[in-house]
């Protein structure tokens, strides 16, 4: 009995030992790395504040020289928002820090790059002089970004508050970097994207609004009084995805692949990245999500761990800004409108693997195949031979050579004639394939929210 004793009390000092242990060098690893990288970077921080004064000041000289005009003046806000000040107080608009926004690839042009500058949009309206750094991987400088999104969104942004911080080591979160183990490579290749971040300026706000959710994890932990926010567009992993590895499921880009022992111990690595992927989605301060399907999964996947931390906000869901707006002011729905209206069939989407071009090409080929020789289709008294028109942004080598095949693929399906693609375009060229289109096409299996669907809807397509 005293030898039991001895050995349990002997046991018991051992495990307090390693867990005291543990619990110093994780407190020794945040103070330090914490510490090192506020100080290498306090100073680009004074740096950047006093460039966004010195540009703030030389805009409003030029602006005081302008035409007054109710058109120029830059829009305002209301002071109140819901849920920004107790007891209904008017919000605090002077408030001056910096809200990072993590986006390696704000240059896509794509949907989620419009949540991006509709959030910095609004940000600046409410918070006039709060300074809005995005961290991102494109090599573009401001003034061309800035036009790009105008010309691209149709989203005019004040450039004075925004400051574009480069990060070096987008390498390491592509796709192509790791043909095997591709989700964990990208998700820990993150991580030195987060530190090439924190390395460049600490923010008062961290926002991560493309779906690196290990990011978040990371200046959680090494900044743990710095608030976080994430807009999640599609979850990294989702229990539709673990179904579509088996044979029945048959949808999506790794549908069938779960078969044998290969597919066995792949489902098992997607078991253990989305038991990870969890865990890191619980450290998030504020989650927002596009649609309720991917807050469904999101709950799923980081619900338990976020009510073990106890995050008092719930997933909520906020969709994303589409110009509805804007398309209802350019295309009026009357009959004589329609009567523009061409037998084309129009996708909108950015050209990646997983948006399905390919499908498309080959419906549409089969389907002039089963028609006449010569299909012709009649809308408001003119007839004109079917058209497909395919219009998506490229961000990469990658998405040039994907368009590169498609047009081969095209070619090969006999429908070069009838088929348009068109990238990058402008926001007014949408509008007129909008307003000349007669259906509109999705192709993404499991989409999470489709923004080029309610355009669709809303061009009366």
């Amino acid at each position: 009995m005293p030898r039991t004793a001895s050995f349990f009390w002997r046991l018991v000092n051992t495990i307090l030992s390693i867990g005291i242990t543990a619990y110093i060098f994780k407190w020794l690893l945040q103070t330090t790395v914490g510490w090192y990288l506020r100080r290498k970077t306090s100073a680009q921080r004074s740096l950047l504040l006093a460039r966004v004064k010195l540009e703030e000041s030389q805009l409003q000289l030029r602006e005081s020289q302008l035409p007054k005009s109710d058109d120029n003046e830059w829009e305002k806000v209301e002071k109140h928002a819901v849920g920004s000040a107790p007891n209904g107080q008017e919000a605090d608009d002077e408030w001056e820090g910096i809200i990072g926004f993590f986006h390696p690839f704000c240059n896509a042009g794509g949907g989620g790059e419009r949540v991006l500058w509709a959030a910095i949009n609004a940000t600046q309206k409410r918070w006039p002089k709060a300074v809005c750094v995005v961290y991102t991987g494109d090599d573009a400088n401001k003034e061309e970004m800035l036009a790009k999104v105008e010309n691209r969104f149709n989203i005019k942004l004040r450039p004075p508050t925004i400051i574009f911080l480069p990060l070096t080591t987008r390498y390491y979160v592509l796709s192509t970097t790791y043909p095997r183990f591709t989700l964990l490579g990208q998700s820990l290749g993150s991580l030195i994207l987060a530190y090439d971040a924190f390395s460049l300026l600490i923010p008062d706000i961290f926002i991560d609004t493309m779906g690196y959710a290990f990011v978040l994890a990371f200046s959680k932990f090494f900044f743990p009084t710095i608030p976080t926010g994430a807009y999640v567009h599609y979850p990294t992993i989702s229990t539709d995805m673990l179904g579509s590895l088996d044979s029945s499921a048959g949808q999506g880009l790794n549908a069938g692949t779960g078969k044998g022992l290969r597919g066995f111990a792949k489902k098992q690595y997607w078991r253990l990245f989305a038991n990870l992927y969890s865990r890191v989605g619980g450290s998030v301060d504020i989650v927002m999500t596009n649609s309720s399907w991917t807050a469904s999964h999101i709950r799923t996947l980081w619900g338990p761990a976020r009510s073990k931390r106890r995050k008092p906000h719930p997933v909520s869901v906020v969709f994303p800004p589409v110009a509805v707006d804007e398309i209802v002011r350019s295309i009026p729905l009357t009959q004589e409108s329609e009567r523009d209206r061409q037998p084309t069939i129009l996708y909108i989407a950015q050209f990646r693997p997983e948006k399905n071009h390919t499908l498309l090409l080959r419906s549409f080929a089969r389907f002039l195949q089963s028609s006449s020789s010569s299909p012709l289709i009649t809308i408001g008294g003119k007839s004109s031979p079917p058209k497909l028109v395919l219009i998506g942004s490229v961000r990469d080598s990658a998405d040039a050579t994907r368009v590169y095949d498609l047009r081969l693929l095209a070619h090969e399906l006999q429908i070069t004639k009838q088929t348009t693609f068109i990238t990058d375009a402008s926001f007014p060229t949408i509008l007129t394939h909008l307003r000349t289109a007669s259906i509109g096409a999705n192709c993404m299996w499991n989409e999470h929210f489709g923004i080029g669907v309610v355009e669709y809807l809303a061009a009366g397509l």
